[in-house]
């Protein structure tokens, strides 16, 4: 005689990340507020929180706070508007690079005769 098999309660966790549809959101800050959040850590720093604590509560990981201190460190917003601007112009002129030389190699192939 065999047993039926144990049935345990699913358990799940809610991290308060879904939204209304209950797809995961991914919180994407603006450079704006990158900056604010920045300021607000420096803020918490100079009064004697440490980075894990000042980290926790402006809302972001001590790895995020590191990375945006790098790339956004002692800017001002409107310097950050204009990087943000710069490269994405800069993504675009690669993708042209890459397109025209694509372009260039296919007609020195067909110049040639080598189809």
């Amino acid at each position: 005689m065999t047993c039926p098999p144990k049935r345990y309660p699913e358990v799940v966790l809610d991290l308060g990340m879904k939204n209304k549809g209950g797809d995961m959101v991914k919180k994407g800050y603006t450079p704006e507020q990158i900056i604010n959040k920045l300021r607000e850590a420096e803020i918490l720093l100079s009064r004697g929180s440490s980075i894990v604590e000042a980290s926790r509560k402006i809302g972001i990981t001590e790895q995020t706070y590191y990375r945006w201190r790098k790339e956004y460190g002692g800017m001002r917003v409107e310097q950050a508007r204009k990087l943000k601007e710069l490269e994405k112009e800069n993504a675009r002129l690669k993708k042209l690079v890459a397109d025209l030389s694509l372009d260039n190699s296919i007609l020195k192939e067909a110049t040639r005769g080598n189809f």
